[in-house]
């Protein structure tokens, strides 16, 4: 490799949680003299960081690494030295098959085990190196920490982790196979970590899991915290102003968690609980372990702790079996529920997964059919749920500059891009806002009068 700063490039697909893993792999590699770079043909090292929560998935990273290939021989061609790297869930799924398909690849490495890049990094210099081990050793005690000047660049909000896996086994997902078992961290390294970032000037923080509402990590004294526990003690810390948590299972959803969204100000009034389907004999062929009206009068208790709580939820349509029976049944419970948000998908196979070898697959165009249907139920929830918001002043944390000159942008309690105009020294401070209009994917308003006049003047040059 070059001498001096080498630069990284990092491409991460799929969940928040990938989102995470990108930036420690990019603080790992710090220490090692590595810079991250916007533009990958400036790169030396080459992370793709995937997902495989979609069919066709390992398709699409091999279609990516064609392209990352010529750009690899392209810089050869000129004297310079390119490291590619493939990590996250198609590595822990395809592994050695990434080497033999695509050549150019240099490493493989599966999510729990990128703590050993700058290991991995000097044995691929001497040959192809692959490492997707579940290690004993946690990951998070051998990562390196980012530097406060880090923390401030990457923004005023942070991901943690602080579960892993999953022993759902759900029919149509492969996290328990690429991720492994429940793990969760302990309470008071995930406290530590939070402090680091509210020093840093993060003024929210989204707690991650696959699934997040069991965690069950060691706290104070050695005894078992719940996620509500560790919402509690998080609220404490100096600086945090608000918290959320993603994502959930419905029968993690426990009476403690359901009290902390009516006790803790800093939990957004906002919960991302995906139900997949209404149908109970298609819950049932999905392995969810609850019914249809389970989940009704698990939202019916939410609601009662937390009446201004907006809900989001995934969904699934044409999963193997399903009718229009069925369907129907998803389209009658999106209609009870009414969510602020939703992520509708349909059915693809994921190889490994139980969900693949099930008969009675759903054709493609019925699939689509569906999808449409109950995109335009979900879709009318949202934007009525938007609209709603006209007129109102909410608290709004305000992140970046807007798009224009003079605007300023930032999230509302439940997650909506809000622009203002309004000076950048408000960036990481939340202020009363009141809305004034919507667009299909954003919240525009001015700050609440009230807010302004409070505000010092600047003086003119």
């Amino acid at each position: 490799m070059q001498a001096g700063v080498k630069k990284l490039f990092v491409k991460s697909y799929g969940c928040q949680m990938n989102a995470y893993d990108a930036a420690r792999m990019a603080d790992v590699l710090a220490p090692e003299g590595y810079a991250e770079t916007g533009v990958i043909e400036d790169a030396d090292l080459i992370v793709l960081n995937t997902c495989h929560i979609r069919e066709k998935a390992a398709d699409k990273v091999f279609s990516e690494l064609g392209k990352v290939r010529m750009l690899k021989e392209a810089r050869e061609a000129a004297g310079l030295t390119t490291t590619i790297a493939v990590a996250g869930c198609v590595a822990q799924a395809e592994g050695a098959e990434i080497l033999r398909k695509q050549r150019a690849v240099d490493l493989v490495v599966g999510p729990q085990s990128y703590h050993r890049l700058p290991e991995m990094l000097r044995q691929a210099a001497l040959g192809p190196v692959i490492d997707t081990d579940f290690p004993v050793e946690d990951k998070f005690d051998h990562l390196a920490q980012p530097s406060e000047e880090k923390i401030r660049q990457r923004g005023v909000t942070a991901f943690l982790t602080v579960q892993e896996g999953c022993d759902k086994f759900c029919a149509f997902c492969v996290v328990p196979y690429t991720r492994g078992a429940e793990t969760s961290r302990p309470a008071g390294k995930i406290l530590a970590e939070a402090e680091r970032l509210a020093r840093a000037g993060v003024r929210e923080i989204t707690l991650l899991g696959q699934n997040v509402n069991g965690y069950h990590g060691e706290g104070e004294g050695g005894k078992d915290w719940s996620l509500a526990d560790l919402l509690t003690r998080l609220s404490k810390v100096d600086g945090l102003a608000r918290q959320r948590y993603m994502t959930s299972h419905p029968n993690d959803m426990s009476e403690d968690l359901i009290r902390a969204h009516a006790e803790l100000p800093s939990l957004m009034p906002f919960l991302h609980l995906p139900v997949q389907s209404g149908s109970d004999r298609i819950l049932d062929a999905m392995n969810r372990r609850h019914t249809a009206a389970d989940y009704v009068r698990l939202v019916e208790r939410i609601r009662r702790a937390r009446p201004d709580i907006a809900l989001s939820s995934d969904f699934i349509v044409g999963f193997p079996g399903e009718t229009e029976a069925d369907f129907v049944a998803t389209l009658e419970l999106a209609r009870e529920i009414t969510f602020g948000s939703t992520f509708f998908f349909k059915y693809s196979s994921r190889p490994g997964t139980p969900g693949a070898d099930l008969e009675d697959q759903v054709a493609e165009e019925i699939k689509s059919e569906r999808l449409g249907r109950l995109q335009e139920v979900v879709e009318t929830q949202r934007r009525s749920f938007n609209s709603a918001l006209v007129g109102r002043t909410i608290d709004v944390l305000f992140e970046k500059k807007g798009r224009y000159p003079g605007q300023i942008a930032g999230k509302s309690p439940y997650l909506q891009p809000v622009q203002v105009d309004g000076p950048e020294t408000l960036i990481g401070q939340i202020a009363p806002v009141e809305i004034v209009e919507c667009s299909s994917n954003s919240l525009f308003g001015r700050l609440a009068e009230s807010f302004s006049q409070a505000q010092p003047t600047r003086e003119a040059n």
